[in-house]
């Protein structure tokens, strides 16, 4: 197509640079009055303990739902949760076509079914090595491996230069499902001439290469083989590689499979749509894996990140209405500790010891689990072969992402430079800068409900969970003079044997009663005046008793 003198290419990251996970970038193309976009992924990161009762967070779309009509396509690379999750919650604001291949569409519509979106959002399945034609932008997806059933890389060429966006991937000479990383494709590219490359920082400070699933299958196969009793193993559902690899070692060994979690069987069911899982034996219902001997049967289960109301947990706390395990099992844990997890895994882990089951980690047997993104060798490698221009990474904290720079430019990739979310970069015309700086917040999914990131409700939740809540409430008569009370229930609130909690009740209730008694009568006959005097009184004595200010709530009623 023609281009004019003020068309630009600009890369805009508004999740996943700075992070791992919630991925969700733009690319744009025109002058900046009238640019086109397209979108690459646009998932969810999950909730933790800063976060309390919260479980998914989103990308605040705010910007480019501004220019939602400009929007030519959503593309997504794969099926991972960091990279589709937010579709369902976030279409409704950008209404734009959805691009993804046969496995990923799969997953995705079942998301929208389950929003009431099926019928809005339209999903155009693209083949595996397929093409497509967003306006400016003419898009080809190369095959990469990674951990998850078709990862595509982007080849996205535009008049200003060709882009390509990795999603993520490795190298693996042995997939065991899929195809192997096309090479040849990346290297035509390089051959073409890329002009950036935008690509995966998650193991950017990992030596040599993430290995192969062959290999773990291996590993799993004679590990099984040498277990007694009943076998769990838990993995992430969506690494469907690993969910194949542990089904043929169960097999190999004589024993069932058993599928443990919805996830598991959502992603069963989403690889058995696109011909995987061949030749493999019908799954045993967890109805009836009981019946089956202790060697003769395998549990695959979700919950390998302690995940309170997944298999493995309620399997651990005796609550799993099927599966015991017990003296003589064992649980195989086939994946990586994702950051922030520890305890719950930790924890996860002692109930299971406590009941008697031996454990076996990547740690103590390494062979049993593999990364599904590159380390420095296979960085290297993609490098060598696509000799991007400029280098931009992303899908990394802070730190993996400046080291990825620093990485590239010892590769001697001519330049490099590490957005955060929020900075748009501009690829070209010229060297590549950061030419503006646009909003870049998150959404939190705060009881299905989507809430702002510092929104109340969350930060009353926070401060209640350090500091606990009282709860103050007084009758008042016509004249207003205390009915009854002031009454005081605490909820979080430590004691001693020394200042037991009911004395401490008593003294915060006279400390109340004094704040009523120093209002003049027409400050009493105002509900909002006597809630202030007393919350203030109360809070200064907690601050006194516990060096802490709690949540104060306090209820006026009147005769």
């Amino acid at each position: 197509m023609a281009r004019s003198k003020e068309d630009e290419l600009v890369f805009l990251p508004l999740g996943g640079s700075n992070e791992i996970g919630m991925n969700f970038n733009l690319y744009g193309f025109g002058p900046s009055h009238a640019r086109k976009w397209i979108v690459v992924d646009l998932g969810v990161t999950f909730g933790d303990l800063t976060t309390p009762g919260v479980e998914l967070i989103l990308p605040d779309p705010a910007f480019i739902e501004e220019h939602a009509d400009d929007i030519l396509g959503i593309v997504l690379t794969h099926a991972h949760e960091d990279h589709i999750g937010a579709v369902a919650w976030l279409w409704p604001r950008l209404r734009a076509p959805l691009y993804a291949t046969p496995f990923t569409a799969y997953l995705l519509r079942e998301k929208l079914r389950e929003a009431g979106l099926e019928g809005e959002a339209h999903i155009t399945e693209v083949p595996l090595g397929g093409q497509l034609t967003l306006g400016p932008f003419e898009i080809e997806l190369i095959t990469l491996t990674h951990s998850i059933p078709e990862p595509n890389g982007l080849s996205i060429r535009t008049p200003l230069g060709t882009i390509l966006h990795t999603g993520d991937w490795k190298i693996d000479p042995d997939p065991l499902l899929g195809a192997p990383t096309d090479e040849a494709a990346i290297r035509r590219l390089g051959d073409e001439g890329v002009l950036a490359m935008i690509c995966d920082s998650t193991n950017v400070f990992v030596e040599g290469e993430s290995g192969s699933e062959a290999d773990v299958r291996d590993a799993l196969s004679k590990l099984i083989g040498e277990l007694k009793g009943k076998v769990a193993v838990g993995c992430f559902a969506s690494n469907v590689a690993r969910m194949d690899s542990v089904i043929r070692a169960a097999e190999a060994n004589g024993r069932r499979v058993c599928l443990l979690g919805r996830s598991m069987h959502r992603m069963a069911a989403a690889a058995r749509s696109v011909g995987l899982f061949a030749g493999l034996k019908d799954f045993v219902n967890e109805n009836e894996a009981g019946y089956f001997p202790p060697d003769g049967i395998l549990y695959l289960c979700t919950g390998s990140q302690g995940e309170a109301r997944a298999a493995l947990s309620r399997i651990s706390e005796g609550t799993h209405p099927h599966v015991t395990l017990g003296q003589g099992d064992a649980c195989i844990f086939s994946s990586r500790i994702i950051p922030g997890n520890e305890v719950a895994i930790r924890n996860l882990q002692n109930r299971l010891a406590d009941r008697g089951v031996r454990l076996y980690t990547d740690y103590d047997h390494p062979g049993i689990h593999v990364s599904g993104h590159p380390c420095r060798d296979e960085l290297a490698r993609m490098y060598s072969w696509a000799r991007p221009q400029i280098a931009v990474p992303t899908h990394g904290e802070r730190r993996h992402l400046l080291e990825h720079v620093a990485f590239a430019k010892d590769l001697q990739v001519p330049q490099a430079l590490a957005p955060r979310n929020g900075d748009m970069v501009r690829l070209a015309p010229g060297r590549a800068e950061i030419i503006d700086e646009v909003p870049a917040g998150r959404l939190f999914i705060d009881a299905n409900v989507v809430t702002v990131e510092h929104g109340e409700a969350l930060r009353e939740r926070r401060h209640a969970a350090h500091n606990g809540v009282i709860m103050v409430s007084v009758v008042l008569d016509g004249r207003g003079k205390i009915a009854s009370g002031p009454q005081i229930r605490a909820i979080g609130m430590p004691s001693d044997e020394e200042y037991p909690l009911d004395e401490v009740l008593d003294d915060l209730a006279e400390e109340a009663e004094r704040a009523l008694h120093r209002l003049s009568g027409e400050d009493r006959d105002l509900d909002d005046a006597v809630e202030t005097a007393m919350s203030r009184a109360v809070k200064k004595a907690c601050q006194r008793v516990w060096g802490r200010r709690p949540v104060v709530e306090t209820t006026v009623l009147r005769l």
